[in-house]
């Protein structure tokens, strides 16, 4: 367990698809900050927003902390996912008793799924040219 002073903070890294988040739990009062914007603005789906404050919420410690991110790449969907990866685990270095709740709804594990690569002679990843016998 981490003392609990003023000025200490807690460092987690999220990534899903191409996004990258990397988050800070300092002690406050539950201010979610996402690249110098309030949560609300930055995100403006609804589900996003609930994305964002699940380990939180699962861990009951949305009001003690103040969650203050940077992320960069991909789009919004991946960035919140990446958020919610980076914040499980900034929770993680608060308390290491908060594993299992993180861990059995799914947050700590790292969404490995990203776009496949365009192979030759196709015109995406699978789709290929349309095929006629003469």
């Amino acid at each position: 367990m981490a003392a609990k002073k003023d000025n200490i903070m807690f460092y987690g890294t999220g990534r899903r698809k191409n996004s990258i988040a990397r988050v800070r739990l300092v002690n406050g009062n539950g201010n979610i900050t996402i690249n110098s914007k309030p949560l609300d603005e930055y995100f403006g789906v609804e589900t996003l927003k609930v994305i964002v404050k699940q380990p939180l919420t699962a861990t009951n410690t949305l009001d003690k902390y103040d969650v203050i991110v940077k992320v960069t790449g991909g789009g919004i969907s991946g960035q919140a996912g990446a958020v919610r990866h980076g914040i499980s685990r900034a929770l993680l270095e608060v308390n290491s008793e908060f594993r299992p709740v993180l861990k059995s709804n799914g947050f700590l594990t790292r969404d490995s799924r990203t776009k496949e690569r365009k192979k030759y002679g196709l015109k995406k990843a699978r789709k290929a040219p349309q095929f006629s016998k003469r």
